[in-house]
C-alpha cells in the first residue's frame, strides 16, 4: 500500500471537483479524503495499492467537465494512518 497528498491548482472549486475526485477513488478502491485549499486550489489524500493510486493521479489531471486543471503535484508519504473510505471533507 501506498500513500500521497496530491495537491491539485486550476478552476477547480465549483466544480463538483472533490465529488468526481471521490467517485473515482471508490471506483479504484483508493481511501482517504479530498478538501478544498484556501488558495482556490484541492488538495487529495489518496491510499491504496500503487496502480490504483496511480490511476487516481490520472483522473486529476481530467477532472470534471467544468474543472480546468493546472497543475498536479503528487507527494509520496509514509503511511501511518489507514483510512476505510474516501470521504469529502470541509
Amino acid at each position: 500500500m501506498i500513500q500521497y497528498e496530491i495537491r491539485v491548482t486550476g478552476r477547480v472549486q465549483g466544480v463538483g471537483f472533490r465529488y468526481y475526485v471521490q467517485q473515482q477513488a471508490k471506483l479504484l478502491n483508493v481511501t482517504g479524503w479530498v478538501r478544498n485549499t484556501v488558495d482556490g486550489g484541492v488538495m487529495v489524500l489518496a491510499q491504496g495499492p500503487e496502480p490504483a493510486v496511480k490511476t487516481l493521479i490520472d483522473y486529476l489531471w481530467i477532472g470534471p467537465p467544468l474543472s480546468l486543471v493546472k497543475s498536479v503535484h503528487p507527494a509520496q508519504l509514509q503511511v501511518i494512518e489507514t483510512y476505510t473510505d474516501f470521504e469529502v471533507r470541509y
